[in-house]
Formats: C-alpha cells, structure tokens, sequence
C-alpha cells in the first residue's frame, strides 16, 4: 500500500513491512478508548480490508488506565497478541504521560498523537525521541464544545486520520454515524461528528 504518514518535515510509510498497520491506544476509562479502536476497525471491513479490535484486559472502571489495539491490513492477520511496536500510537489523556510508558515500542518512523493543548516539542522534544513524530490536539476542549462531556474518543480518531490516513475520512465518519445512530438521539451523533471534523482540522505536527 502506498499511503504516506504526514509530519512536518517529511513523510513517514503508513504501513510496515509486514503490511498491517498496528496502532496502540491509550486513555481511561470512560473515554472511549476501545470504542475508537472498534470505530477504526469497522471501517476498514467496509473498506473491505482485514482488522483486528481489541483492549487489554484489565480494571476499565471510570478513570482507570486502559490500553486498546487495533491492527489494520489487506492480507489475513495471524497475529493474536497485543501491539508492541506500534506505527502509531493515540494517547487520548495527557496525564498518562507519566505514568504510563506510552511510547514504549513506537517504531522509528512511527507517530504519537496526543490530547494536549502543548505543541509536539513541548510534549517530546526532538532530541528525546527516537525517531519518531509527534502530533498535537486539544480534543478534550474539542470535545467539551460539542458534547459538553470530556469523551474526546471521536476526536482522537479524526485527529489520527489527519496524521495518517489509515482508513478514508469520509467512510470513517460514515461508521460513526451509524454506530452512533443505533444507541444515541440525533444532536449527540451530530456533536460528535463535529468533533470529528473539528479535531481532524486541528492538529499541530
């Protein structure tokens, strides 16, 4: 495949050598971490493409640190094992940035996005990275205007297609008006949709 990662200075390979795309994400509970991942998932099958969506088990109470994984390929994946050298990893809660080893495994010409009102250097500066670019987005503010509650999760995801195009915006936002649409009235879809857009129009790299 010959999609291509934007950064700032230059293009970084969207898929690895192997063909799948695998992506980490990292959040708490209650903000849509596994949801963002199946979201990213469902896509690609309408994209008629092979996936795989799925959280580490584990304490997923309100607030509590939680890990998802999403691998997205055109060939069968075989692999039946949690990401560690993610091409991307989504970090939709900045204060886990402590705590927890984000970065651990991110590949050489891998991307992190995160949920920061800081810019990419005053998040990681160049010289602590090991290769890797760093992309910015306040989506708790984002989501805050729009769904009047801190669940950035649609945020997050427009912010990573604007950093690599793992699955086509459009039809991305197409699943998550259907998902959505099964649970939620009509104005929290639409919130959410904005926040999407909104977030995918905002990011700093």
């Amino acid at each position: 495949m010959s999609q291509q990662s934007l950064t700032d200075e230059n293009d970084v390979p969207a898929i690895d050598g192997l063909g799948t795309m695998e992506i980490r994400w990292h959040g708490r509970g209650g903000q849509g971490v596994v949801t963002a991942g199946e979201i990213l998932a469902e896509t690609a099958l309408e994209e008629g493409r092979y996936f795989q969506a799925f959280p580490e088990f584990g304490a997923e109470r309100t607030g509590a640190p939680i890990r998802a994984y999403t691998r997205i390929s055109d060939d069968p994946i075989y692999l039946h094992c949690p990401v560690s050298y993610p091409a991307i990893v989504v970090v939709l809660d900045s204060t886990l940035l402590g705590p927890i080893k984000v970065y651990e495994g991110l590949r050489k010409d891998g991307f992190a996005v995160i949920n920061s009102t800081k810019s990419p250097d005053e998040i990681a500066p160049r010289d602590q990275r090991n290769g890797w670019a760093v992309a910015t987005v306040d989506a708790t503010r984002i989501a805050m205007n729009a769904l009047k509650r801190n669940i950035p999760n649609t945020s997050m995801i427009g912010a990573l297609l604007r950093v690599n195009p793992v699955v086509d915006k459009d039809a991305c936002a197409s699943v998550i008006e259907a998902r959505l649409s099964a649970r939620f009235p009509a104005r929290i879809v639409d919130a959410n949709l904005e926040a999407y857009w909104q977030a995918y129009d905002s990011v700093s790299l």
